[in-house]
Parts: C-alpha cells; sequence; structure tokens
C-alpha cells in the first residue's frame, strides 16, 4: 500500500504482485510492481513501476484494501512475463478461486486489441487445447497426451458420483494421476479403490499413473496408454 500511495491517486499493484495479492502464484523476493498513468515519473527503491496511457476504471478494483489490477487485468499482464506452464497454472488458480473463469476471460480478451499480453491467452484459451486442470502433476501429464499425438481426454468431469482427473467418454476410459500429497495415506487409498470399483462395475477401465512414472517413466507410461486406447478403440469399433 505505501508504494502505491508513493506513486499516486490513480497507481495499483499489478503484474506480478497482483497475480500474489490474487494467490494466482505464489509469494517470491522480488520488485513490487505498480501500474501508473503515464505522466507518473517515480524512481522508488524495491518498486517495478510500469506506466501506462491509464488505468481504465474496469481494470482496476480494491481487494483487501489495496488497489490492485482485476484477476483478468493481471493475467493479460502476466501472460507477458511468465512461461507456458507458469501462465496455465495462473489460469487455473483463477478458476479454482472463482476469480476469472476461462470462458469469460476468453470473451473479454475479445475487446482487448493489440494489447501485450492477449495473444499468449488466446491460444492458450484455444478450444481445442485447454483442459482445466488442479495440479502441476495433471498438466505435465496433460502435456504428454498432447505431444504422443493421443486424443485430448476431459478434465474435471463427474463419473460415477466421483470427479475424475481425465476422462475419454468415447472409450470408456478413466486416468488417475496419484500425487505424493493426497493419494499417499491408507484413508485416501481406500476412497481410490472404492472410486475404481464404481467405475469398473460401470464397465470403465481405469489405469491410475504415479507422481514418479509420470516424472521418470514417460516412455513406459505411453505404451500402456497407447495400448489401453488402442485395445478399447478396437473393441468400440467392433461392438
Amino acid at each position: 500500500m505505501a508504494a502505491v500511495l508513493a506513486c499516486g491517486p490513480e497507481s495499483v499493484i499489478s503484474h506480478r504482485t497482483a497475480a500474489q495479492h490474487w494467490r494466482l502464484q505464489a509469494r517470491r523476493a522480488g520488485p513490487i510492481e505498480i501500474s501508473a498513468p503515464a505522466a507518473v515519473d517515480r524512481r522508488l527503491r524495491g518498486v517495478l513501476l510500469h506506466r501506462r496511457r491509464s488505468v481504465a476504471p474496469g481494470d482496476r478494483t480494491m481487494h483487501l484494501g489495496i488497489p490492485v489490477t482485476t484477476p483478468i487485468r493481471t493475467l493479460v499482464d502476466i501472460a507477458t512475463q511468465l512461461g507456458e506452464r507458469q501462465l496455465e497454472a495462473a489460469v487455473n488458480e483463477a478458476d479454482k478461486r472463482d476469480l476469472a473463469h476461462p470462458e469469460e476471460l476468453r470473451n473479454a480478451l475479445d475487446g482487448m486489441t493489440r494489447q501485450p499480453g492477449v495473444g499468449r491467452l488466446r491460444r492458450l484459451l484455444d478450444r481445442r487445447v485447454f483442459r482445466l486442470t488442479d495440479s502441476q502433476l495433471e498438466r505435465t501429464f496433460l502435456g504428454l497426451v498432447r505431444s504422443w499425438g493421443l486424443p485430448v481426454p476431459e478434465t474435471r468431469r463427474v463419473v460415477n458420483g466421483f470427479r475424475v482427473d481425465f476422462y475419454w467418454p468415447e472409450l470408456g476410459l478413466v486416468v488417475e494421476t496419484d500425487g505424493l500429497r493426497y493419494h499417499r495415506t491408507p484413508s485416501q487409498q481406500t476412497k481410490d479403490r472404492l472410486r475404481d470399483q464404481a467405475h469398473t462395475a460401470a464397465g470403465l477401465t481405469t489405469i491410475r499413473f504415479t507422481h514418479a512414472q509420470i516424472r521418470y517413466e514417460r516412455e513406459e507410461v505411453r505404451q500402456v496408454l497407447n495400448a489401453v486406447i488402442a485395445r478399447l478403440a478396437g473393441r468400440r469399433a467392433a461392438a
């Protein structure tokens, strides 16, 4: 707040500082990033100033008592600063926190012509490739599926009363990615078995890949997934 006040009444925190404020990114060391009108010419220690012609009223809001760029404006700004995986993670966080849903973000981009970051976000949100995920492990797996040229699955679907990580409805295939944090306790393992049994009873095929497999045994994962998809596709074609 001190940095905002020092830069003038129309200033707001923005870019990575705003992303951290909205909890779209983890907090980390670095300068406080401020967006201010172009006429503002301040040199402040520990402050990175982004001068704009103006900060549109629709691009600013208050959060926790601090003037800040809106979640959508923040995503557009950080699109010029982050790598593809980091940007995808931020978009996922915005959706999980009900700050900006992908369709809402996509519609907002239509009115932001010739602005830095808009093109990258549009490519990310392309309906043919973007899928919402809950974790870095899921994003890694989805990236592998795409790189292998396999059909892109649905995500966050509720199947047989359970939300699954990845679902191929045309194949009757469910894939779960078991992270280190949520699948190591006896209680969670029991829940996983109940989920798998419900899917099997409904005639679905379920595969589980561990964090270690996705991280270190990708060729084996590819072979297993290819074999199962080929078998299920053949079965469907023969039906």
